[in-house]
C-alpha cells in the first residue's frame, strides 16, 4: 500500500528551520538547478504577513511538492506562486492535490498565478483562465491567470 504524502500549511514564523530549508531547497532544485532561472528564488516575499507554504511530505519527512500563496492589491485578492515538485514525484497527481488545497485556502478570493505556458490547459482543469498575453520570465513563456472568486 502505498501512504500519501502527508498535507501541511505554515506561515513562515511557524516553520522550524529544517522545515523551511527543505521548502526552499526544493525550490532552488527545480527553479535555479533544473530549470536554470537566474533569480534569486528568496525574494523577501515569504517574510510578507499573511503568506502562506502549503506543501507535501512523503512518509520519509521529505518534501515532495511545494507552493506558496500571497496576498496582494492590498488583501483583496490572493496570489499563488513557487509551485514546484520533486523531479522523481511528478506524474503521481500530487500537485493537483495540493494545487486543489491552496483553492480551498483561498475561498472567497480571486486567484492570480502565472503559469508556465506549456501547463495552462493543466491550471484550466481548476478554473483557471488566462487574462493577459505571454511574457518570457528567464526564457520561461508564461502566461498570467486567474480564477474567480
Amino acid at each position: 500500500m502505498t501512504v500519501q504524502p502527508r498535507l501541511n500549511r505554515a506561515h513562515l514564523d511557524s516553520l522550524t528551520a529544517t522545515q523551511w530549508h527543505h521548502l526552499a531547497r526544493l525550490r532552488q532544485d527545480v527553479f535555479i538547478v533544473e530549470q536554470e532561472c537566474a533569480y534569486s528564488d528568496l525574494d523577501g516575499r515569504d517574510l510578507e504577513p499573511g503568506t502562506l507554504q502549503l506543501w507535501l511530505e512523503d512518509e520519509n519527512g521529505a518534501v515532495v511538492a511545494t507552493l506558496r500563496i500571497l496576498h496582494e492589491h492590498g488583501g483583496a485578492t490572493r496570489r499563488i506562486g513557487r509551485v514546484a515538485t520533486r523531479a522523481d514525484a511528478r506524474g503521481r497527481g500530487l500537485m493537483g492535490r495540493l494545487l486543489t488545497a491552496a483553492i480551498e485556502a483561498c475561498a472567497g478570493f480571486e486567484i492570480e498565478l502565472e503559469a508556465q505556458a506549456h501547463l495552462q490547459g493543466w491550471y484550466e482543469r481548476f478554473g483557471f483562465v488566462r487574462s493577459g498575453d505571454e511574457f518570457l520570465e528567464d526564457g520561461i513563456p508564461h502566461v498570467p491567470m486567474v480564477r474567480a472568486a
